[in-house]
């Protein structure tokens, strides 16, 4: 009986198995052991079944890592946060002192201005008083004679309030004399004076006093418009007259102007309204 060569030949194994050879493979088992296969499938689950505990460890680390992560970037940005607030808060608050530091300067400046205004004031109020003695050595002289071109004026003027203004120059020179009144203030009161003679030539009265008539004191109602008439009416207005500035004399006003000396008198007195009356004047006269 001829055996194939190409059939499949058994054998043993070196581990005492039975297995079937190829006669062409030399050999090879074909066949794994029955054991070998169960214990591998029992290596593999003991490997699956460790592996899986350490990858969830692993992904554990992981979310740990990623929500320590987490937590360092929102205290970090809670700082950037703080940072970027006391940064802003730096900013306004160097604003505001660069504001308060303008106007610092500012009020420095004026105030240095001032300073110097007062400074070159008070360097003119001492050259002031270092030339008061001489100007009061002019001053007084001038005091003096205004006040006797005063009482002259007077005595030059139509003969109105005489002895009131003629007390009125009395008392300035009684005045310069004195020693409790300062420069200024006799100044003042010698100005007074002649404001209250210029007034005079701008207003009309009516007053009553004693004149002498065809020598006879007789109380009479004097009439002054100005510096442009003085006239006098008796009180029962049979006589009237007015002051010639020409021959400085009294003269007697005819019947014709005796209406209109009592309607004058009657208008000064705020007694009639105003009107147009015909009283004598002196016409002017050119200077020679």
């Amino acid at each position: 009986m001829r055996v194939n060569s190409a059939a499949p030949r058994f054998g043993r194994n070196p581990r005492g198995a039975c297995a079937i050879f190829d006669a062409n493979e030399q050999r090879r088992p074909r066949l794994v052991d029955r054991f070998d296969a169960v214990r591998l499938v029992v290596v593999f689950a003991l490997l699956a079944c460790a592996a899986v505990p350490r990858a969830d460890e692993r992904v554990d680390e992981i979310l740990a890592l990623q929500q320590r992560a987490a937590a360092d970037d929102r205290e970090a940005q809670l700082e950037i946060d703080e940072l970027a607030d006391e940064a802003q808060e730096a900013v306004s608050e160097y604003r505001v002192r660069l504001q308060e530091l303008d106007r610092a300067r500012r009020y420095n400046d004026n105030l240095q201005h001032t300073i110097d205004d007062q400074d070159r004031e008070k360097a003119s109020l001492a050259r002031q008083i270092d030339d008061f003695g001489d100007l009061e050595k002019g001053i007084v002289p001038l005091l003096m004679d205004m006040v006797a071109d005063f009482e002259r004026f007077i005595a030059l003027d139509m003969p109105f309030r005489v002895d009131q203004r003629r007390a009125s120059g009395t008392r300035l020179r009684e005045l310069l004399d004195r020693a409790d009144l300062s420069i200024a203030e006799k100044y003042r009161q010698v100005m007074a004076s002649y404001r209250e003679e210029v007034a005079t030539g701008r207003n009309i009265e009516s007053y009553a006093g004693e004149l002498d008539i065809g020598g006879v004191t007789r109380t009479v109602d004097f009439l002054r418009v100005g510096r442009v008439l003085l006239a006098y009416q008796t009180p029962d207005r049979e006589q009237a007259g007015y002051w010639d500035t020409t021959t400085r004399q009294w003269h007697t006003l005819d019947s014709d102007y005796r209406r209109s000396v009592a309607l004058g008198i009657r208008i000064a007195r705020s007694l009639a309204p105003p009107d147009i009356l015909a009283l004598p004047v002196a016409a002017p006269r050119e200077r020679e």
